[in-house]
C-alpha cells in the first residue's frame, strides 16, 4: 500500500481538541461540517488546503486529550491518507486505525511543511522526495493492514466476519 502526498507539519501535543475545536462539537452529527473545522485550532488555514492524500506530520503525542472518535474520523474525510508523529495517543491511535486512518511512529524532524512524502505501509519506509531522506517506522501487523485495506474496523468485519489475521490465506 503506497501512499503519495504533501506535507502539513504540526508540533508537539496536538489534543483532540486542537483537531475539533470545543465550539463545533455540535457538529458532531454532521461530520461533513466538521471536517471544514478540522485542525482549525492548531492552522485556521489546513481545512482550506489538504488535498487528497496529504499527511498530518506531528511531534510528540498526537492525538492526546479525550477519545473522541471523530477527531480521527474527519481527519480522513478532509483527504488525509496518514498521520506521521513521533509518539501518539493510544485511544488516538486505535481510533484511527479502525477507520482507516493510518497511523505512523516515526521520526519527523527532517519533515518540513510541504514537502512530498512518499509512504509505503508494507516495507515501513517514509520516503521525503522533496530532501531525499528516508526514515523508518515498524511494521504494522497484519490485522492492522487488513483493517487499513478493507477501509477501517467495519468493512473489515463486514466482509470477514472476524479478525481473520491472513484473510487472502483464509477467505
Amino acid at each position: 500500500m503506497m501512499l503519495k502526498g504533501k506535507a502539513f507539519k504540526f508540533g508537539d501535543g496536538i489534543s483532540t481538541d486542537h483537531i475539533i475545536p470545543g465550539k463545533y462539537l455540535s457538529l458532531r452529527s454532521n461530520l461533513p461540517e466538521l471536517a471544514k473545522h478540522v485542525l482549525e485550532d492548531a492552522d485556521p488555514t489546513f481545512a482550506k488546503r489538504v488535498q487528497k492524500g496529504d499527511f498530518v506530520v506531528g511531534g510528540k503525542n498526537f492525538g492526546l486529550g479525550s477519545s473522541r472518535e471523530h477527531a480521527p474520523i474527519v481527519i480522513k474525510m478532509a483527504g488525509v491518507s496518514a498521520i506521521l508523529a513521533k509518539s501518539v495517543a493510544r485511544i488516538f491511535f486505535r481510533n484511527a486505525i479502525n477507520v482507516g486512518l493510518p497511523v505512523l511512529i516515526c521520526n519527523t524532524d527532517n519533515i518540513k511543511e510541504g514537502d512530498e512524502l512518499e509512504v509505503d505501509l508494507e516495507a515501513g519506509k517514509v520516503k521525503n522526495l522533496t530532501n531525499g531522506t528516508e526514515v523508518t517506522f515498524s511494521k504494522m501487523p497484519d490485522i492492522m493492514l487488513g483493517i487499513l485495506n478493507e477501509g477501517g474496523l467495519i468493512p473489515y468485519i463486514e466482509k470477514y466476519k472476524d479478525f481473520v489475521v491472513n484473510p487472502g490465506k483464509n477467505a
